[in-house]
């Protein structure tokens, strides 16, 4: 990880567009030349962070879905920032757009697609938490990848059932029902063919529509 000093971070993030932010600053940064910089906040004096930092654990991720065969973004370089107290990934995009920004509801096609992709998550033993369309894209290639991977984790063998269904609690969010709805039946055939399975992420699913 390559320490950088003020001045170099003001070279780095020149012009940048802030993407994401919150109550303590920046969060994630579009640097000028179409790269992303990504911002860890070090919250404590005696952090774990300090010793595997979140942005090395981003990096990591994202090596090893591409190990696993899972389109994500590519890491450029980390970054330790002492004068912010930050941690900080500079990575390349994953070309494409998450499912959250297509305009209408997903078509049968891209519902299949993305149960499909979903079981095959599941089969390879990843966990991913924040698994909502917002962070799944779609690229020029018609494959779907995986962006902010901070909290992906892995699994020796395929996940179980208890895993699984916990994990569609948030790939069922309420700000992606709508597109999901009219093409359930296809995505859910397209995840499993397990008929116990099958009944107990529809009761999910249905539940989920009745709160949300």
């Amino acid at each position: 990880m390559k320490k950088i000093s003020s001045e170099e971070f003001r070279n780095i993030s020149c012009d940048a567009k802030v993407m994401e932010e919150d109550k303590f600053g920046k969060k994630v940064l579009l640097l000028s030349d179409g790269t992303y910089l990504k911002l860890f906040r070090i919250k404590r004096l005696l952090s774990s962070a300090r010793i595997y930092s979140y942005a090395k654990r981003f990096a990591n991720n994202a090596k090893r879905l591409t190990q696993l065969g899972i389109p994500t973004v590519k890491i450029k370089d980390l970054y330790r920032i002492p004068h912010l107290s930050r941690t900080a990934v500079h990575y390349y995009p994953l070309e494409g757009v998450t499912l959250r920004s297509l305009p209408n509801t997903l078509s049968k096609d891209t519902a299949e697609k993305l149960g499909r992709f979903i079981g095959e998550l599941h089969d390879k033993g990843i966990y991913f938490r924040s698994l909502h369309l917002g962070n799944i894209v779609i690229t020029p290639y018609g494959q779907m990848g995986l962006i902010d991977i901070s909290d992906v984790s892995f699994h020796y063998s395929s996940l179980s059932k208890r895993k699984r269904l916990r994990n569609f609690h948030h790939t069922f969010h309420p700000e992606d029902t709508m597109a999901i709805t009219p093409n359930f039946d296809s995505f859910l055939g397209a995840y499993t063919q397990t008929n116990d399975l099958y009944k107990e992420i529809r009761s999910l699913w249905r539940t989920t529509n009745r709160t949300s």
